[in-house]
């Protein structure tokens, strides 16, 4: 069975290049978002898989409801392919695979219907409480470092902390990395709460690491989670963390990264790249 890759890309495109080629297979099915602030987009070719460049690209500001839009966008180009997909892969352009298409399409066709989400497992509820339960004025601008939209959003705060204005009470919310591996059927439902999802996560804050897994959990497709208690395992990709921080892999990351059972790493840069060469040599090498 057919899978799709969907990548969310806007720099780096010497790692989106790498990442294309160790993509580039007949059971796959490519398709990348770029930014609309973008004015010149790299020139892409695949030889074996299909490639599909989002034609209605978005402004995508960090921690803004725009990424989640970016998601659905994403989604609604693969449904709409009509191919039968075993699983829909959400990337990152500065992520790569670890493991051979041979291997990742094996590991999949032992898990059908399994969704592939990670699940943060430290105590966030004061941070669901502040990102969600209030409203956030000006997302969009939360770096724009201009301080006229700095103070009335921390005076917002402030004002709805003070006399306990909250929203989104009803909803039990869980979070997580937004970069995962799910059903066309999860994926489906996702897209049917489309409007749903614009009422509840608009002037909310990093909903994109909130809205797919609260919408899992908060129905039947909950029972085909393959792990909710590690989120790395659960979203099988190793991701770089320290002291709270992502950070990149370098080149000397790579036996770490070599031993482990994880089938994607984000993320990368092109100031390391005899790692990515290693990594992308590795899994093509295999199949």
């Amino acid at each position: 069975m057919k899978h799709a890759y969907l990548i969310i890309a806007h720099n780096e495109f010497e790692i989106l290049e790498k990442l294309i080629a160790c993509l580039d297979d007949e059971r796959n099915d490519i398709f990348i978002h770029f930014d609309s602030k973008l004015k010149e987009l790299p020139a892409l070719s695949t030889r074996k898989a299909h490639l599909n460049i989002l034609k209605n690209r978005i402004d995508i500001r960090w921690a803004d409801i725009s990424m989640v839009e970016a998601e659905l966008a994403l989604f609604e180009a693969a449904l709409s392919a009509n191919t039968e997909y075993s699983h829909l892969h959400l990337l990152s352009g500065v992520d790569l695979p670890l493991k051979s298409q041979d291997e990742i399409h094996a590991f999949f066709a032992q898990h059908t219907g399994k969704e592939f989400i990670g699940f943060s497992q430290y105590d966030y509820s004061n941070e669901v409480k502040r990102k969600m339960n209030r409203w956030h004025l000006y997302p969009k601008q939360f770096r724009s470092g201009c301080p006229y939209f700095k103070v009335l959003r921390a005076l917002h705060l402030r004002l709805q902390i003070m006399f306990d204005w909250q929203r989104n009470t009803k909803i039990t919310f869980r979070k997580g990395t937004q970069w995962v591996s799910i059903t066309p059927a999860l994926a489906q439902f996702v897209v049917s709460k489309k409007s749903d999802i614009q009422h509840i996560y608009r002037n909310t804050f990093c909903a994109d690491e909130v809205f797919l897994h609260t919408l899992c959990w908060n129905s039947p497709f909950r029972e085909n989670i393959f792990n909710s208690e590690n989120e790395a395992d659960g979203c099988l990709r190793m991701i770089g963390w320290k002291d709270g921080q992502l950070f990149d892999w370098t080149d000397g990351d790579y036996n770490t990264l070599k031993a482990s059972s994880a089938l994607f790493a984000r993320k990368f840069n092109s100031r390391n790249m005899q790692i990515v060469e290693q990594i992308c040599n590795d899994v093509t090498q295999n199949g």
